[in-house]
């Protein structure tokens, strides 16, 4: 039988080392650091915001730590790059995995090109007579990617016949074309300046993928041998990147292939070592920042848990050290506030 409780037994909070929580005063938050860690002293999404902010600092201030950023949506064509690119430039990130398309638009950024408003009042049909291409409200020019084709045959015209391309490879080739042609800040173009590689493993899924496609058809019926694409070579660059080093974190936005791809890479490992007898060491994120707005009881890999990582292999359990913190939110408005917060606090210390 359940007892009734024992008022003398009732605890303080501090009793039990439970930390108090503090109301946010707009009038003491001067500063967008300031407002995030007074939402971390919170409840709900603010709370998860600031210890998202708290994880970053602290991974970011882990010499010795390997830091990826994962990154899925349109987080490009959002205007979200410049983001990518501070974290970049400061060296906050030692490799990036994302999206096909996220790299696209991008790309059409960082070479001077525009995106635009939707106007509601444009119905889809007109939009495609148009050649406006929607992504929820904002819009790509159909231009701009026959624009970036031509881009992309420019930066591989120098390739030695028979060169075996990755994704890496070749967002470094762009990289590169951006760094001597374009002014102004790009995610390829400091990603290539700073030696960070950027990794799409699901490559074929987005224009760039059907660009290089095309001009390697194009390319195949005058050259004495073909290029050839291999997405391999990218799994092992970034193996051997992770074998490198014993701490490591992961910062992501979204979910989808990043996030997975780059996850996988300590199980990866494992199986290495375990099916063909390899030296291989185990690997784990210590650290650990997700910004996503899907559930976890979908049951997909965007939503799921850092804790349900664990079971795979995939993070340094939070008992042995693991630091987590997974805000459930539009990265539009989450994103910029943890990252601003974080470089407040460094260009402070």
């Amino acid at each position: 039988m359940p007892q009734p409780r024992n008022e003398s037994k009732y605890g303080t909070g501090h009793d039990d080392g439970l930390e108090p929580l503090a109301p946010l005063d707009p009038k003491e938050t001067a500063s967008i650091d300031a407002l995030v860690r007074a939402m971390g002293q919170t409840a709900f999404g603010g709370r998860r915001l600031g210890e998202a902010a708290d994880v970053l600092e602290a991974m970011v201030n882990d010499r010795d730590c390997y830091r990826v950023v994962t990154i899925s949506g349109a987080m490009t064509i959002a205007k979200q790059g410049m983001l990518l690119c501070e974290m970049i430039d400061r060296g906050w990130v030692q490799a990036v995995v994302a999206t096909g398309a996220l790299m696209t638009h991008g790309f059409v950024e960082g070479a001077g090109m525009l995106h635009f408003k939707h106007r509601r009042s444009m119905k889809d049909e007109e939009l495609y007579q148009r050649g406006y291409n929607r992504v929820y409200d904002t819009i790509e020019l159909e231009k701009n990617l026959d624009d970036t084709e031509r881009v992309l045959k420019d930066a591989l015209a120098g390739l030695p016949d028979g060169t075996v391309l990755s994704s890496h490879l070749l967002m470094r080739e762009l990289g590169k074309y951006l760094v001597e042609h374009a002014p102004g800040r790009a995610i390829l173009k400091s990603a290539a300046e700073r030696d960070v590689p950027i990794y799409v493993p699901a490559f074929t899924d987005s224009e760039l993928g059907l660009d290089l496609a095309i001009y390697m058809q194009t390319r195949g019926r005058s050259a004495s041998e073909p290029l050839r694409f291999d997405p391999f070579l990218d799994l092992n660059h970034f193996a051997d990147e992770i074998r490198r080093h014993e701490t490591l974190g992961i910062f992501t936005i979204g979910g989808g292939v990043p996030r997975n791809w780059a996850q996988q890479v300590g199980p990866y490992l494992e199986i290495l070592q375990s099916r063909l007898g390899t030296n291989d060491p185990l690997r784990r994120y210590r650290y650990a920042v997700r910004i996503c707005p899907e559930p976890e009881h979908w049951g997909g890999l965007s939503g799921c848990s850092y804790t349900e990582g664990v079971s795979w292999g995939k993070f340094v359990p939070e008992a042995e050290g693991g630091r987590f913190a997974e805000v459930f939110a539009d990265a539009t408005i989450a994103w910029p506030l943890v990252v601003r917060a974080v470089m407040e606090r460094l260009d402070a210390a």
